[in-house]
């Protein structure tokens, strides 16, 4: 009986392991399709209506002649958590000069998950613990898609001052390639 009960058990529990990694890592089925309709740099953003924590309503169109690095973040994505500091730090720098990250989240469990994590999450960014800085909203499948859709988190789309696309980012950003072409565009 209990090599039985211990058999069950092994067996939910290697099932359920290989739910929550295929959930995790699946990939969109049209995810080839969505690499070919990736804009390509100097077209222009899209226009995209989402909600912040709030419930308020936030466009592109609320950044005219800024500077708007979308970032299309999760709040499970650990590539995700080591980028968000690198963000502040940027925010902080170039915020003053025209600049800011707009964070959307793409949790499928929308703002009941993103905004405790916003309330609580502090990160280091040099040595002080500080939290998300800039406009965080609540992004979908609909809004991923009208940027050319997703590959993975975080990715990042860097729009100019004029509404046209710099340079779309998948994986990472390279902080000192983002930091020139955030420059070079201010």
């Amino acid at each position: 009986m209990k090599k039985t009960i211990l058999i069950l058990t092994i067996v939910v529990a290697a099932t359920f392991t290989v739910y929550m990694a295929d959930r995790l890592t699946r990939v969109h089925p049209n995810a080839a399709l969505r690499v070919v309709s990736v804009p390509k740099a100097g077209a222009p953003a899209p226009e995209i209506k989402v909600k912040d924590l709030n419930d308020e309503d936030v466009t592109l169109a609320n950044y005219k002649d800024k500077v708007v690095l979308v970032n299309f973040w999760a709040t499970w994505c650990d590539p995700c958590r080591v980028e968000i500091p690198w963000l502040i730090e940027m925010q902080d720098k170039y915020g003053p000069k025209g600049f800011t990250v707009l964070g959307i989240a793409m949790d499928e469990e929308g703002k009941a998950v993103v905004a405790p994590f916003v309330a609580k999450e502090r990160y280091d960014v040099e040595g002080q613990k500080l939290p998300m800085n800039y406009p965080i909203v609540i992004g979908s499948d609909a809004v991923a898609e009208k940027f050319g859709g997703l590959l993975g988190y975080p990715t990042s789309v860097l729009i100019s001052r004029d509404g046209k696309q710099i340079k779309r980012i998948t994986g990472l950003i390279n902080e000192e390639e983002i930091s020139k072409l955030i420059e070079g565009a201010l």
